[in-house]
Order: C-alpha cells, then structure tokens, then sequence
C-alpha cells in the first residue's frame, strides 16, 4: 500500500533559536515586516527542550509571527541562561521569502550591522529572472530573500 498517497500534510511553522527575542523582532517584524501574533513563557515541560536538545536550566521564551495571508508561519524561541553554542558551519537550514523591496530590507538589515551576502541574479526553473540576496541575523539563522519582477 502506498501510504504517501493517503497522507496529508500542512507546513505549520519554522522556528528558530535566538539569544534575544527582542533583538532578533528587529529584524523579523520591524525589517521583514512579519507581524507579531504574541509573545509567550515556555512550560518547564515544554517539547521545545528535548527537541532542540536545550539545557532544562535555561529559560525559554517564544514569538510567533505571521504574514499576510500565512497565520503564525515564522516562531522565534528565545533561550536565556545556559548559553547556546554558535551554530557550526556550513549552515543547515534556511527561511526563504519573497520581497519586493530587497533594496530597502538590505539597507536596513545593514544599518543593523547584520551579514548581508552580495546579491546574486535568481533564475527560476520555469525561466524568470530574479534577484536574491541572503541576511544572517545575530544568532546565525540564514535568510534568503528574493524578488521576481512580475514581467520577466
């Protein structure tokens, strides 16, 4: 029997560890423009802990963000306390976004003093040019953002 054809799925969420939530809200509200749903104190049994394998002394804190049209895509959970080691490179994961203004999210993203990698030309595997270009925010998540002009 093949089970892939009867099984449903629906992306809920990505989430990624920060030091500091109100820090990395800089970047995912005030820059990217994600809108905050609510901020929230972990339970002392929170999944969150084996998960991500985080030391049950440390405290943790969560955000949740949404975009036009996506409720509650993007989380954040903060972990204070025992520190968290920086994350080994190469990176292993990314959130992508589409954005119209890169040129405005780079400025700013730069004034924040954050890694902004240089641009590169986007081509799509159905043939339309774009833009992308990625940001590192302080805690090392990886962002690629990008932009296809609607006539291309």
């Amino acid at each position: 029997m093949n089970t892939r054809a009867t099984r449903s799925v629906r992306f809920q969420r990505a989430n990624f560890l920060v030091t500091d939530l109100d820090r990395a809200l800089e970047l995912y509200r005030d820059i990217l423009g994600m809108q905050l749903d609510f901020v929230q104190v972990s339970e002392a049994d929170s999944y969150s802990y084996p998960v991500f394998e985080i030391d049950r002394a440390a405290k943790l804190r969560f955000a949740v963000l949404s975009t036009t049209g996506q409720p509650r895509v993007m989380a954040l959970t903060e972990v204070s306390g025992p520190d968290i080691a920086a994350q080994a490179l190469p990176r292993r994961a990314a959130i992508v976004l589409e954005m119209a203004d890169i040129d405005g999210v780079v400025a700013d993203c730069s004034r924040q003093g954050l890694q902004v990698y240089p641009e590169e030309r986007l081509e799509t595997h159905d043939g339309r040019i774009g833009r992308e270009v990625a940001v590192v925010d302080a805690d090392g998540n990886l962002v690629v953002l990008y932009y296809i002009p609607e006539k291309t």
